[in-house]
C-alpha cells in the first residue's frame, strides 16, 4: 500500500522531495491524486536520467563512416536494384489472408496547430468528402477485410489528453462498421518534465506534476503494458503495420511492403520502413543511413550539411532516403524491445518553455525562454536493434500527404492537392479523362475512397466516369 511516508522516502532518494511542497495545503482528493501521479513515475530511474539528459546535454555523435542506406525502389524494374515484386506481393497477400497482420496508429496529438479543437484523428481530411482521418483509415481496413477475407485488428494509441474524446468519437460513429471487438484503444505513457538548470521535476500546479508524452517510441511500452501484444498473440497476429495519424494517403495494408519485410533475403522480418526520396537537402525528414552494418535514421538536423548536400554523378542526392514514419514491426520484436533492458530505446532531449509553479513560493512561472527539458523516445531508434532491416521506396504522390500545419507545407490545402493528384493518376490509368491546367496539374478536386479502391487495379471501369469536368469536385 502506498503511503505518504513511503512516497516521501522514494522522492528523497531520487532528489525530488519538493514535489510534496504543497501536499498539506491540498484537499484530500487532490492529495490522493498527487500521490498516485508521483507513484506512477519510475522514480528510481530519475537520477540517472537527470545526469544523462538534463544537467548534461548530450551531443548527437555522428559516426565517422556513414553510408546511404540501400533500398528497394518503387519501380521493381529499376536497373539499380530489380526485384520480383509479384513474389513479394504474394508473400504479403498470404500474411493478410492468414490474419497475421494488425494495424497500429499513433494518434496522441491534438489538432490545435490546425485551428481544430479535438483529436487530430477526428480532423476532416478528405479532399472532397471531408471525412475524418480515422474514417479514412477505417475504410482501408474494411476494404482489406473484403479483399483478403480476414479482419485486420486495429490498435489505436491515444494520449491522456485525448483518450476519452477519441473513444467517444468512435462510439458515436459505431466504430465505422469495424466492430468494437476489433479495435483496442490505450493511452501512451508520459514522462516528467524537468527543470533545465537543476534537474528537478517541475510542478504544473501545486498538486499536479508537469508531464509530457513519452514520444512515439513510447508505443513500445504502451503496446506491452496495455495488453495489446497479448491480444495480438491470441489472434495470431505476427506483424504490425505502424502509421501516424496525420497522413490520409498512407497504405496500411501494402502487400508488397509486407512481403519484403517478411521474405526479402536481407530482412530479419523484425522491422522494416518506407521512404520517399528527399526533394532537396534541407527537407525536414530524417534520413535512412547505414552505420556499422545497421540501418539507422539520422535526424535531418543532425546530418552534417556536407553529407546532406552530397550528390551522385546523375545529380540526385546521395543521402536520399527520407523517413516518413511508416514501418512494419514483428510482434515478438516489439515484445523484446519492451521487456529486455538490452533493447531499451534511448531518450531524446528537447529544451522547452514549460509553465510551472515555483516550489519555494508557489508563484506561477510563465517562462519567456526555455526553462525545461522534455524527454521522449523515437520508434525509429529500434532499427539499430534489428539483426537486419529493409527500406522500401514509396512514391510521394501515392502515399505522403501529411496534415500538420494550418497553411503552406503539409497543410490541409497541400494534402488535398496531393490526394487529387493521386486520384487523377489512378483514374487516368483506367482511361478516365482528367482536366489539366497549363502546369499539368489536375484542374479539379478528386478523392477516391478506400472502399472504392485500395490501389488502381481495384477500380472497376464500369463504375467510373469517362470524363471529369474542369473545376469539378468529385469523390469516387
Amino acid at each position: 500500500m502506498t503511503t505518504l511516508e513511503s512516497t516521501r522516502s522514494r522522492l528523497a532518494a531520487a532528489g525530488q522531495d519538493h514535489l510534496l511542497a504543497f501536499h498539506d495545503r491540498l484537499a484530500p482528493p487532490q492529495q490522493d491524486a498527487l500521490l498516485a501521479q508521483i507513484n506512477a513515475l519510475d522514480l528510481e530511474a530519475v537520477p540517472a536520467l537527470v545526469r544523462a539528459y538534463v544537467t548534461a546535454k548530450p551531443t548527437p555523435a555522428i559516426p565517422r563512416d556513414v553510408q546511404p542506406a540501400a533500398y528497394y525502389p518503387f519501380n521493381p524494374d529499376a536497373p539499380a536494384r530489380p526485384y520480383n515484386a509479384a513474389q513479394y506481393r504474394a508473400a504479403g497477400d498470404a500474411l493478410l489472408r492468414a490474419g497475421k497482420v494488425g494495424a497500429f496508429v499513433v494518434a496522441g496529438g491534438q489538432g490545435s496547430r490546425l485551428g481544430y479543437e479535438g483529436p487530430k484523428g477526428c480532423y476532416p481530411a478528405g479532399a472532397v468528402s471531408r471525412k475524418p482521418l480515422f474514417q479514412i483509415f477505417a475504410e482501408q481496413l474494411l476494404a482489406a477485410r473484403t479483399k483478403f477475407g480476414r479482419v485486420v485488428p486495429w490498435y489505436i494509441m491515444t494520449s491522456p489528453l485525448n483518450h476519452d474524446a477519441t473513444t467517444d468519437f468512435f462510439r458515436a460513429h459505431d466504430f465505422f462498421g469495424l466492430g468494437r471487438e476489433n479495435l483496442m484503444f490505450f493511452p501512451q505513457g508520459v514522462m516528467p518534465s524537468f527543470d533545465l538548470a537543476s534537474g528537478r521535476i517541475l510542478l504544473a500546479e501545486p498538486g499536479v506534476v508537469a508531464t509530457n508524452p513519452d514520444g512515439h517510441g513510447g508505443a513500445v511500452r504502451a503496446l506491452h503494458s496495455s495488453g495489446a501484444l497479448d491480444d495480438m498473440q491470441r489472434r495470431g497476429v505476427e506483424h504490425l503495420s505502424y502509421i501516424q495519424v496525420d497522413n490520409p494517403l498512407v497504405r496500411i495494408t501494402d502487400p508488397v511492403f509486407l512481403g519484403l519485410h517478411a521474405a526479402a533475403p536481407d530482412s530479419s522480418a523484425e522491422m522494416s520502413s518506407k521512404m520517399i526520396p528527399k526533394a532537396y537537402p534541407g527537407e525536414k525528414l530524417g534520413v535512412f543511413c547505414r552505420v556499422d552494418g545497421k540501418t539507422e535514421v539520422i535526424e535531418y538536423s543532425d546530418l552534417p550539411a556536407a553529407l546532406a548536400e552530397e550528390r551522385l554523378p546523375d545529380g540526385t542526392l546521395r543521402f536520399v532516403c527520407g523517413s516518413i514514419a511508416i514501418h512494419v514491426l514483428a510482434v515478438e520484436f516489439i515484445r523484446r524491445l519492451a521487456t529486455d533492458p538490452r533493447f531499451a530505446l534511448p531518450y531524446h532531449r528537447a529544451e522547452k518553455k514549460v509553465p510551472c509553479i515555483d516550489p519555494a513560493t508557489g508563484a506561477r512561472v510563465e517562462p519567456a525562454a526555455p526553462n525545461g527539458v522534455k524527454l521522449e523516445r523515437f520508434i525509429f531508434d529500434a532499427l539499430a536493434m534489428c539483426r537486419s532491416s529493409v527500406v522500401y521506396e514509396t512514391d510521394r504522390v501515392e502515399e505522403f500527404a501529411p496534415i500538420k500545419n494550418a497553411s503552406g507545407l503539409d497543410s490541409p490545402e497541400s494534402s488535398a492537392r496531393i490526394q487529387t493528384a493521386r486520384a487523377a493518376r489512378w483514374l487516368g490509368s483506367r482511361g478516365v479523362r482528367v482536366p489539366r491546367n497549363p502546369a499539368g496539374d489536375p484542374d479539379c478536386t478528386l478523392e477516391i475512397s478506400p472502399l472504392t479502391a485500395l490501389e488502381p487495379a481495384d477500380l472497376g471501369p464500369d463504375a467510373l466516369p469517362r470524363v471529369i469536368e474542369r473545376g469539378a469536385s468529385l469523390a469516387v
